[in-house]
């Protein structure tokens, strides 16, 4: 009877030993690590998602800025995290597809270093033009361009990011005479456009919508492979003659590889449930962008082939960062 007593109470104590502990990791605030300066559309969808995330893994997320160089900065940090479990990272199409083939060095692996746990957004990419600019459609910007003699200068964000290489491509399969000019960030930019100093740009839709809707600049055609539900009255490229044309920016989550695969597929099942919100999926259209709900494995493949593809582009145009 005293061993029995013993082991009963060694089994108590044991049990009470572990259970604050495991309560404590449950309820360690989740970091979510974003490449990008609080306030803009990467922090704001972050912030949007880790709510409902949050609530449906019944813990906290704090949302980690460290911005710079591309994303570097924050996928060297993620990358090199050991407190699996605790951490998820806002990969992008600059992390994930474009930096491999911008940068001579990097610090991560884009393949090696993070295993994915679902996408999560993507900005639509509208070709647009001042409104000085004799053209309403593809057919009659692909007609006037045709006509200028020097050409068509063109603005973007900056080069390597999304609005250049999507920009970069349509040079590409339009066979047009088209001179890229990069500017730094999408609102000067687009503010050149406005004022006529320069006829056209790529543009994301978060940026632009402001814009379109109050009639400073006119959309030539959007990107995607359908048509944005905000703007049902931009045809897409594809539609408009340069079949299969596709390009934009696109946003998902990742975890340091070495994250436990219960761990990681709960975070995606949280994912799933908030991309598969009402209020979540009415806020992320408020911003312009739209949800890209799928498995850890759909973002794996898509992510493959986005590397395949911007790293021809990239290669091909010759671009480098560093």
């Amino acid at each position: 009877m005293q061993r029995k007593h013993f082991l009963t109470t060694l089994a108590g104590l044991a049990l009470a030993t572990t259970l604050p502990l495991a309560h404590a990791q449950d309820t360690k605030p989740l970091e979510w690590v974003v490449g990008y300066a609080a306030g803009g559309g990467s922090d704001i969808v972050a912030r949007t998602i880790a709510e409902s995330m949050s609530a449906t893994l019944g813990r906290p997320i704090v949302i980690n800025n460290k911005p710079g160089a591309g994303t570097n900065i924050a996928a060297e940090y993620s990358a090199r995290n050991k407190d699996y479990g605790n951490l998820i990272f806002s990969a992008d199409f600059a992390t994930l597809a474009a930096n491999p083939f911008l940068f001579s060095k990097l610090s991560y692996n884009a393949e090696k270093d993070f295993q994915p746990v679902g996408l999560l957004v993507r900005f639509p990419m509208f070709l647009v033009v001042s409104n000085n600019v004799p053209a309403k459609n593809l057919k009659e910007f692909m007609a006037w361009a045709k006509g200028m003699p020097d050409g068509v200068n063109w603005a973007s964000a900056g080069p390597g990011s999304p609005h250049h290489l999507v920009g970069e491509l349509f040079h590409e399969q339009s066979g047009l005479k088209l001179t890229h000019v990069p500017y730094r960030g999408a609102a000067p930019a687009i503010q050149d456009v406005i004022g006529g100093q320069v006829p056209a740009m790529w543009i994301d839709s978060a940026t632009v919508y402001p814009f379109l809707n109050t009639g400073k600049v006119k959309a030539i055609g959007v990107a995607s492979p359908q048509r944005v539900g905000t703007m049902p009255e931009v045809a897409t490229i594809s539609e408009q003659g340069l079949q299969g044309f596709e390009g934009f920016a696109w946003q998902g989550i990742v975890t340091p590889t070495g994250t436990p695969a219960d761990v990681a597929a709960n975070f995606s099942k949280a994912l799933q449930t908030a991309l598969a919100d009402t209020r979540t999926k009415a806020r992320l259209q408020a911003l312009g962008v739209e949800p890209m709900p799928g498995t850890a494995a759909q973002m794996g493949s898509f992510a493959r082939a986005e590397r395949e593809k911007w790293g021809r582009v990239i290669t091909k145009v010759g671009v480098k960062l560093d």
